[in-house]
């Protein structure tokens, strides 16, 4: 092959001698000063085009600056395409953002699809909850109520779910919402009255309590201007009452967390000498850190004699024995007082058996403790489906999930790839998101390190959450003020369903780096949208993500997993994980195939919470 160096001084045409009798000739164009750069005649997208097409012919070198050039005009044809597909690219100077505009309708029918085995010793089940996703959602207590209830609907089983009408609940987004009853409950000698209302939310039946009286105000979950530990208490006892009132027996009451523990003291002193003789009680714990700490005095409101749990085998607080006073323990008293009792992960059982000061009240009760390991509902996780989404992508093609992290770092102002002859040129600059709530559990000293090693890396980082604590929350708004000026972290202090969606579907990466995890979600949901997990090992962490290194599990490896507390720990996870991501491409995305066909969806799940209740249940 000859080669030809060819210096044209100004113009871009090609002279006809360029064919040489078929021959063919390596050229280099040196375009230097002949062409102006600002000039779009002729355009540098068809020059690009031509010299392609004859690319057999000739070896064409590029300076930068025609390169580049050429990359921005591939890209706005690029744009092009995907707006004429409906597609609009986002601008952090977007008068609306981004995961504000309007959306299509999503449909979580709770229609059996195919492959779901359908029980045939059907049960009646209630949740008896303070969360419930989407409505009334803080963390994944409200996800995993929504995705435990339509799987076990999908099987057969008649559920619903009892949920305080908190007063900030979007309802509008409870289908056929409606009065059902207009009742009255106890509380400190009065009976106050309550509605009922009865809708539905992502496919599953709910049953709203509204008190007449101040509870369950404001415009927050939690937080109101009420006392919560005492409204709570009356929302356990107005549940039962609304079951007395009504002729109600479902097979199974399943309480969640401290705020409904008191409910099996109300059924099993209370309720069960009255009317209700069927229901067994089942408990699921989904954080042993929180565990509704009483006065026996604010029981004692609601009917019951507080005096009367203040022991060690029932509900005191053992952390207060010896003080003045004494409290009691919904949580605990809710653990003795339980047919069965659940924690969400096989790993955290182990864990709160071996420490915590509950340890003695479970192990006390280990022949009724179980661990199940927390699903997700993979109807409202699907990126092959997700309305949220401005392209959908599986598995088996994974395109679409490329467009979506253009798309995200479009939107919020990040610098992103650029495209090249219609297809993306190699990504070497790793997304990574953190969504999660911004408390002490969570890893928050980890999390602040992350966001300055993320950049140290030459990567990018989305930090997603809410703090509860005023502390916390200055921290990371000083955080967000100086990061959220510069090119590659974005810090929002806030929680939007909508951009977790996207968040997740836009990442190479997903961080939780806990203290404790009793089971988490994000990690799970994180592997169903191709983001390959970076986690501490702990809880159900260690139950779901194997790490890349360990050649004795290679078969399960699935992400990278750090055992430390420290800064150098996650040093080490995250310089592993960005060396794989840039210096083994198809290793890479083989990996995100990978952790996107893992099941972690509720079928597998539910089956077991069956069992736990057949166990337990009156025939």
């Amino acid at each position: 092959m000859n080669a030809t160096v060819m210096d044209f001084t100004s113009c871009l045409s090609f002279p006809s001698s360029f064919a040489l009798n078929g021959n063919c000739y390596s050229t280099s164009i040196n375009y230097r000063s002949c062409y102006n750069i600002s000039s779009k005649t002729p355009s540098l997208l068809k020059l690009n085009k031509y010299l392609y097409s004859h690319s057999r012919n000739f070896k064409i070198q590029l300076f930068p600056r025609i390169e580049a050039q050429l990359e921005a005009e591939q890209l706005e044809g690029s744009e092009a395409d995907c707006e004429s597909e409906g597609l609009r690219w986002p601008s952090p100077n977007d008068e609306i953002s981004f995961w504000k505009r309007e959306f299509p309708s999503w449909d979580l029918s709770s229609d059996s699809p195919a492959g779901v085995e359908q029980d045939s010793d059907l049960l009646h089940i209630v949740h008896v909850t303070a969360e419930m996703a989407p409505i009334a959602k803080v963390g994944g207590l409200g996800d995993v109520v929504t995705g435990l209830g339509r799987a076990c609907l999908k099987r057969g089983h008649k559920v619903d779910v009892m949920l305080p009408f908190y007063e900030c609940i979007p309802k509008h987004c409870i289908n056929e919402l409606a009065l059902i009853k207009t009742y009255n409950s106890y509380h400190d000698g009065n009976w106050v009255a309550c509605n009922a209302y009865r809708g539905e939310v992502s496919g599953v039946p709910v049953i709203l309590i509204e008190p007449s009286n101040h509870f369950f105000k404001g415009t927050n979950i939690y937080g109101g201007s009420y006392n919560e530990l005492e409204a709570y208490l009356f929302f356990s006892r107005a549940c039962l009452e609304w079951m007395q009132v009504t002729a109600t027996q479902p097979d199974i009451i399943h309480v969640h967390e401290w705020q409904t523990g008191a409910l099996p003291l109300f059924y099993w002193d209370m309720y069960h000498f009255l009317s209700l003789q069927k229901p067994r009680i089942v408990l699921t714990i989904h954080n042993m850190e929180h565990h509704g700490e009483c006065r026996q005095e604010q029981l004692s409101k609601f009917g019951l004699d507080g005096s009367a749990y203040a022991t060690a085998d029932k509900a005191v607080d053992d952390r207060t024995v010896g003080h003045n006073p004494e409290r009691l323990s919904l949580l605990k008293g809710g653990i003795v007082y339980s047919n069965a009792v659940v924690t969400v992960s096989p790993t955290y059982l182990k864990e709160t058996l071996c420490s915590g000061w509950l340890s003695g009240a479970l192990m006390r009760n280990r022949d009724k403790y179980s661990g199940i390991l927390n699903g997700i509902d993979t109807e409202m996780w699907n990126p092959a489906t997700d309305v949220y989404l401005p392209a959908k992508f599986d598995a088996s093609k994974t395109e679409g999930k490329r467009i979506c992290k253009q798309f995200v770092q479009r939107g919020l102002g990040l610098p992103f790839e650029g495209i090249i002859r219609g297809t993306c040129v190699t990504d070497q600059v790793p997304l990574v998101i953190c969504i999660t709530r911004l408390v002490a559990q969570k890893g928050l000293h980890l999390i602040t390190h992350a966001i300055k090693h993320v950049e140290e890396l030459g990567g990018q980082m989305v930090v997603l959450g809410r703090a509860s604590d005023g502390r916390v929350e200055r921290e990371f708004e000083g955080l967000a003020e100086s990061h959220n000026k510069g090119s590659n972290i974005r810090i929002l202090l806030m929680y939007s369903e909508e951009l977790s969606h996207m968040l997740y579907s836009a990442a190479d990466m997903v961080l939780v780096p806990s203290m404790y995890e009793p089971c988490g979600l994000a990690q799970m949901i994180g592997m169903r949208y191709g983001a390959v997990p970076i986690v501490r090992k702990t809880g159900g962490l260690a139950d779901t993500v194997f790490d890349m290194d360990d050649q004795s599990h290679s078969e399960i490896a699935n992400g990278f997993v750090f055992e430390g507390i420290d800064e150098g720990s996650l040093n080490c996870a995250l310089g592993r994980a960005f060396s794989y991501y840039q210096e083994k491409p198809n290793e890479w995305k083989a990996t995100v195939q990978k952790v996107m066909r893992i099941d972690n969806s509720w079928n597998n799940t539910a089956g077991k919470y069956i069992d736990i209740y057949n166990s337990v249940r009156v025939r």
